[in-house]
């Protein structure tokens, strides 16, 4: 059983109090985590403002060096954080899991180490010199989900170290362990203070709250749910702080009639349920053409009825379980009403624990609770539409634009479709395939700001323009 404790300025911080994490898949305590204090937030912000004195000056070749010792540092740990992630998460160890989130997180903060943010000139004529230079902000607060917890943790720390800021990071009270540990070994290679953490049960105290209303918190750095990010908008507002928010999606993907049913079945699977449904940027709600609607319904439930869930540390399982109850009963009674609405074509029962093998639902329209609110869970509903224009209005009917797709065999129509989709990422073919050197984001209540890239690592700076 893990006991891992918090970091602050560079050393292990002892708490009074410490509360149990728990192993989705078995119910059994999988380790213990620091319960912090709010005294113990001003300790961590603290020793990250007083480290940014010196980190805010390194040169452009030090701050990448560093960062590319803590890509170094992820790599020789990699088992280790993935058996962590595991653990307290409930993603299995192989496949689209822990060790492919790890891998996932290495590679990220490499490609993070090799960005820069050079000076721009603007202007250099007789009439003068106009620069443009990208300075650092202070303190970076970073509040991180349960999906993927070190991977997130790494998009938000990665390019905050890379400009010169420092951290103060929080995770989830449901999967604190692998962050725990991540931030102790970055701690290795990085000056102390430059990385501080702080963990909570977030019951008595409301660490995340008091992070986007503290005064020297500079920006906070969210991923979550569109209603937590509003609250941390409301709190962040009287200090100004700077704000990266990437939040609820309710992804629509479109299949249109041309496409081929068992051919794309794959990839509609995984657009749809990797990470057993529990990522923003998955497919939530699928339109099929009235067509071949019954066939792709008909592949779609053949591949997905051959997948193994179970235990993430068992070699064959390739879904987890639902990682926390309350999510579980979501998605359950999401279930519950779905099916007095429309047909269950695959699972549709809960498991033992917090199982629930992958769910497929059809007959459903908007309206319906399954279509309209985010799921986060193994749960697909399809939808048959006949209009191609009533279809794109079906799906920008969301208050949310994270993602959305086009599933067709003429690209070029799956281009001016997408281009009408009201979202900040749109796919051809596949869904939800991020990558670091292009910027992500959602329109309406699904973000604000952007990640990755030249564009992502400048939201962790202010502009200074001088002019000579």
């Amino acid at each position: 059983m893990s006991e891992l404790n918090l970091t602050i300025g560079g050393k292990t911080h002892a708490v009074a109090a410490r509360f149990d994490v728990i192993n989705p898949a078995t119910g059994e305590v999988a380790g213990t985590a620091p319960n912090a204090t709010l005294a113990d937030l001003d300790l961590a912000v603290a020793a990250a403002k007083a480290a940014f004195v010196d980190w805010s000056q390194k040169s452009d070749a030090e701050l990448q060096a560093a960062c590319e010792a803590v890509t170094a540092k992820i790599g020789e740990h990699a088992e280790e954080l993935a058996r962590l992630v595991t653990l307290e998460q409930g993603k299995p160890l192989n496949g689209l899991g822990s060790r492919w989130e790890i891998g996932g997180a290495q590679a990220w903060a490499g490609y993070t180490a090799g960005l820069s943010l050079p000076v721009k000139v603007l202007q250099d004529d007789n009439a003068g010199r106009v620069e443009l230079h990208r300075k650092p902000l202070g303190v970076i607060g970073s509040i991180t989900p349960w999906n993927f917890p070190v991977m997130i943790a790494i998009w938000h720390i990665m390019p905050a170290l890379r400009t010169g800021n420092t951290v103060v990071i929080k995770p989830s009270p449901y999967t604190p362990l692998a962050t725990l540990r991540l931030v102790e070994l970055m701690n290795e290679v990085l000056p102390a203070g430059v990385v501080n953490i702080v963990s909570g049960e977030d019951r008595e105290v409301n660490l995340g709250a008091a992070m986007s209303s503290h005064p020297d918190i500079r920006k906070i750095v969210f991923t979550g749910s569109s209603a937590t990010g509003k609250r941390v908008m409301q709190s962040a507002s009287a200090t100004m702080k700077r704000l990266t928010l990437e939040l609820g999606g309710n992804d629509a993907g479109i299949v249109l009639p041309d496409a081929d049913p068992k051919a794309i079945a794959e990839g509609l699977f995984w657009g749809a349920f990797i990470n057993n449904g529990q990522t923003c940027a998955a497919m939530k709600r699928l339109y099929v053409h009235d067509s071949i609607h019954d066939e792709v319904c008909k592949e779609l439930v053949a591949y997905a009825a051959q997948i193994p869930v179970g235990n993430g540390l068992e070699e064959g399982s390739v879904l987890g379980p639902i990682q926390n109850r309350m999510q579980f009963e979501k998605v359950a009674g999401l279930v519950e009403d779905a099916k007095t609405r429309g047909q269950v074509l695959l699972g549709g029962k809960p498991g033992e624990g917090l199982f629930f093998n992958p769910t497929i639902i059809a007959g459903l329209k908007n309206g319906d609770p399954l279509v309209d609110e985010e799921q986060f869970g193994p749960v697909l509903p399809v939808i048959r539409y006949t209009d191609l224009d009533e279809v794109i209005a079906a799906a920008n009917d969301s208050e949310n634009g994270l993602g959305g797709s086009i599933w067709t065999k003429d690209i070029e129509a799956g281009r001016k479709l997408a281009a009408r989709m009201e979202c900040g990422s749109v796919w051809l073919n596949k869904h939800g395939m991020i990558q670091p050197n292009a910027p992500f984001g959602g329109v309406k209540s699904s973000g604000l700001g952007v990640e990755f890239g030249e564009e992502g690592l400048a939201e962790y700076t202010d502009i200074q323009v001088v002019f000579s």
